[in-house]
């Protein structure tokens, strides 16, 4: 979601309109974080990547881990800048759960064809794909759900309230995740992915059929029970929108503010590791505080940078990013799957090939060796969108839901 102004003055969440500047850190914060996940989700080879681009295994993080609690982060500093506007004007808040919740099934939607596409066959029948094993939840199911929550949450919900429904969504999943027994395995098996109360829901409630096929449907880092913490994720975003318009601090205050907050929420992150380790495909609460840490030092710098010293003359790329992230984030995912459908003879001669294999062994592998042809694939990638979306920055296309 763009968020185009940053309010000069705020009282309560529906005070009198004040007269508005553009957040450019949270642009550049959310382009920084879309071209983050277009490199580490398109190497020229997943057989040779830097170990900072992969994913931890299980329990710990790598930088690859912070891509996406980051967006979720950003989605809830969204929420306060979009919806105070509207309230001071006196919109009611039942237009503003309408507008929410029907962006919530957009995304949703976009975020099934994703997991649907190719609809049909890349060979001569051409037929229609079988969807009966359709994965249901993914990255963009996920954002729509915490969007949803968090908008909710703000928008019915004082910050006091707000803020104990924060603690009670980190310590509550903590709780199940570790107390609750799960049949056949026990209570509190955090190291065995199957064996974690989340993927006993998700196989309960979804189906195996409908889970993520890289953790052969056992269990899916994007699964229902481990949206809770998620939710959290996108509430820390929110608490940080509001203190970003908050009147009572100057500039300078709110980004010391944002720092040492965001450097406390990391210490504790790292405490609770030792009770409940940081893992992102389980979402754990040490997580989801540790990472809103991490976000909010990011964030607090940025603004720092633009919003207080007026340094805005290196931020154009990520602007032109951030502005569209949603459009590169689709388009870029549907792209990557058409390379890999489309067959062409293998340059070996040795039957056919994909064609994101064969431009990245014909192109790329020559230059350097395979770990870092298989990188300058994974920039190229991010030069060729950054041509595209700065052509429709240029003509002021923004596509928003």
């Amino acid at each position: 979601m763009a968020v185009d102004t940053l309010p000069a003055t705020e009282t309560p969440d529906a005070a009198a309109p004040p007269r508005t500047k553009r957040l450019v850190s949270l642009d550049v914060f959310r382009g920084a974080t879309i071209i983050g996940m277009i490199l580490v989700n398109n190497p020229g080879t997943w057989a040779h990547i830097y170990p900072p681009l992969r994913h931890a295994a299980w329990h710990g993080w790598t930088p690859t881990d912070l891509i996406f609690p980051f967006f979720l982060f950003i989605v809830g500093v969204a929420i306060p800048l979009a919806y105070t506007k509207r309230l001071a004007r006196g919109v009611p808040k039942r237009h503003l759960v309408a507008k929410a919740t029907k962006r919530t099934v957009i995304l949703f939607g976009l975020g099934l064809m994703m997991a649907a596409y190719p609809f049909f066959a890349f060979d001569p029948s051409f037929g229609l794909r079988d969807f009966s094993r359709l994965r249901i939840m993914g990255v963009l199911q996920r954002i729509a759900l915490c969007y949803l929550a968090a908008s909710l949450l703000f928008l019915y919900l004082r910050p006091r309230a707000r803020y104990l429904a924060l603690a009670a969504l980190l310590l509550g999943y903590w709780a199940l995740m570790t107390l609750v027994p799960v049949p056949g395995y026990g209570a509190g098996v955090l190291d065995t992915p199957e064996a974690t109360l989340a993927a006993y829901l998700d196989r309960l409630i979804l189906g195996t059929d409908h889970l993520w096929v890289g953790a052969d449907r056992m269990w899916d880092p994007e699964g229902l029970l481990s949206t809770l913490p998620a939710i959290g994720t996108t509430l820390f975003g929110v608490w940080t929108g509001r203190l970003v318009l908050g009147e009572q601090r100057s500039l300078v205050e709110k980004a010391a503010r944002l720092l040492a907050t965001g450097v406390a929420l990391v210490i504790v992150g790292y405490v609770w590791d030792l009770a409940f380790p940081i893992n992102k495909s389980l979402w754990t609460s040490s997580y989801a505080v540790f990472t809103a840490g991490q976000a909010m030092c990011v964030l607090g710098l940025c603004f720092w940078l633009i919003d207080v010293k007026g340094h805005e003359r290196w931020t154009t790329p990520f602007v032109v990013y951030g502005v569209n992230a949603l459009t590169v984030f689709v388009l870029s995912g549907i792209l990557a799957k058409t390379l890999l459908r489309i067959q062409v003879a293998d340059p070996s001669g040795a039957g056919t090939t994909s064609l994101q294999r064969w431009i990245f062994e014909s192109a790329f592998l020559p230059l350097a060796a395979p770990i870092n042809a298989s990188l300058l694939y994974a920039i190229a990638w991010i030069g060729m969108w950054f041509l595209i979306l700065w052509g429709m920055y240029r003509r002021d296309i923004i596509v928003k839901v």
